[in-house]
């Protein structure tokens, strides 16, 4: 049965390998471009694993294995195991049309590519961008587009009959395990399909936007694929700033705030539940630091410039306008906390001086919204840790008393709670541990820092030799495989990948 689930999986990613392939053909036709051979070869090969373990699967399955009837109902257990190797298998899979087209020449440089396509982190190794085929681009922007609300709700939105018995809601939880699962329907497969409709919606919509400004047709579908998945791959090297708009800047805020809240609240909006999106608190507290941190990013704009100290490279700074630093500052600080990581016309925060690196990392580590493409430790969980922090400091003055922590008015259960509180130590434990294998690769203490919450929160740019202007070309072969890693980490949101390295989750008793 798992040999079925995995052969299913890779199909559905070599069908969306043959539209890249597709596009590959119609500039080949038009513009003489050689990476549709490439492209088809990956796709059949992908195609051909895929059937063989779909085969394997249905093989097992006609033989009436007990085993096979012990897994009809998918356990916690089955589902961890099968959420992390499926995308790892994306990632590999995903991965050949790199090395086929010559577009990167190695193993690890394509895994890494490929892998922070999936978890839509969006660092990039590659340095010739504009030079590329636009099918490889275009399959570039894909990965991020489906690893964006997650491969497993995309299979459970489009594929919801492979097994009728199969509990689809551990397979959610497993991709989503910080946070308990909220559902818009009492079958999951409505919940994900659901999602998936307001996903591509919204997609469909940032096409248009784009499209009605200065990108042509192809740039505004990559572009859209990337910004609804909170990924940041662009078909430039220069990104966003590559048109020089201040329209299609404001567009690509206004998309990736969108990409940054939850998009159960979408569901509700549409339904007329107006109250609803409203009262939610976290998007409340999200806006709220938007606000907060796009005026603080503005006030240095004005402050740090005539510090010597401070400014490193003052041709780096927006133009000495309100609307320029405004617009830099909103675009720098919804690109980090979206986990966008889009580079804008006013983009490398790396020789704005160091009073930038503070906020730029606390945004980083804040997020989005649960529920959202978006990556980071979301606001959600900040709230929970603060509200809690805050109700152990009134227990001490008032021992007698009971207190609670409440999110949108509902009282957050102990088990969340502890989940939580759980989750922000793994995540400070992983982050001191990356930084040692990064200060021992050869990264100075800064960059080991920013490239591990960078890959941790599946933000994008780091800093200094890996900042915003930069590419992660130049890291060690182990380096760049540790960021294979946190990407999966912060993708699956710790615990689902954690659990399988631990020697209990392997104990049959």
């Amino acid at each position: 049965m798992k040999a079925k689930i995995y052969g299913v999986f890779i199909l559905v990613e070599a069908f969306f390998m043959l539209i890249a392939s597709g596009v590959a053909l119609y500039y080949n036709v038009h513009s003489g471009e050689k990476d549709v051979v490439s492209l088809l070869a990956s796709t059949m090969i992908t195609a051909i694993f895929g059937f063989i373990l779909l085969s394997a699967g249905r093989e097992k399955a006609k033989k009436g294995d007990d085993r096979v009837k012990k897994i009809d109902n998918l356990t916690m257990k089955d589902s961890f195991v099968l959420v992390t190797v499926t995308w790892v298998l994306f990632a590999i899979f995903g991965m050949l049309p790199f090395v086929f087209t010559g577009a990167i020449d190695n193993v690890t440089d394509a895994f890494f590519e490929s892998m922070s396509g999936f978890t839509t982190t969006g660092a990039t190794i590659m340095n010739n961008i504009d030079s590329q085929p636009h099918g490889i681009l275009f399959w570039r922007s894909m990965t991020q587009w489906l690893g964006g609300l997650g491969i497993i709700v995309l299979f459970l939105a489009i594929i919801p009959a492979l097994n009728k018995k199969s509990n689809k809601t551990t397979l959610f939880a497993a991709e989503m395990s910080g946070l308990s699962v909220k559902k818009l329907h009492p079958k999951m497969a409505v919940t994900a399909r659901h999602l998936y409709i307001i996903y591509m919606f919204l997609t469909i919509c940032c096409v248009l936007a784009y499209w009605a400004g200065p990108m042509n047709f192809y740039d505004a579908v990559c572009h859209a694929l990337t910004t609804m998945s909170s990924g940041g791959f662009s078909t430039h090297q220069s990104s966003i700033g590559y048109f020089n708009s201040s329209y299609i800047e404001y567009t690509c805020v206004l998309f990736m705030i969108m990409s940054g809240i939850n998009f159960s609240l979408y569901y509700f909006l549409s339904r007329g539940d107006v109250k609803y999106f409203a009262r939610n608190e976290e998007l409340r507290w999200f806006v709220g630091l938007l606000v907060i941190m796009v005026t603080v990013v503005t006030i240095l704009f004005y402050y740090a410039p005539s510090v010597s100290t401070i400014a490193t490279d003052t041709s780096a700074y927006p133009a000495p306008t309100f609307e320029s630093r405004f617009r830099a500052a909103l675009f720098h600080v919804v690109t980090i906390v979206s986990s966008t990581g889009y580079q804008g016309s006013y983009y490398d925060y790396t020789l704005w001086g160091g009073l930038f690196l503070f906020p730029t990392l606390l945004l980083m580590l804040s997020g989005s919204c649960a529920g959202s493409t978006s990556g980071g430790i979301k606001v959600i969980r900040w709230m929970v840790c603060l509200k809690s922090i805050r109700n152990t400091i009134r227990q001490f003055l008032h021992p007698n008393a009971v207190f609670s922590v409440k999110i949108s008015k509902e009282v957050v259960s102990n088990d969340i709670l502890l989940r939580t509180l759980n989750f922000l130590f793994f995540y400070v434990i992983i982050c001191i541990a990356g930084v040692i294998v990064f200060s021992i690769s050869g990264c100075d203490f800064q960059e080991g820092v920013f490239n591990t919450v960078t890959a941790l929160s599946n933000i994008g740019p780091g800093y200094k030799a890996t900042g915003p202007a930069t590419t992660f070309s130049d890291l060690s072969v182990a380096a760049k495989w540790l960021m294979s890693f946190l990407m999966l980490m912060g993708r699956l949101e710790i615990y689902t990948v954690l659990l399988i390295f631990s020697p209990t989750f392997w104990n049959k008793k």
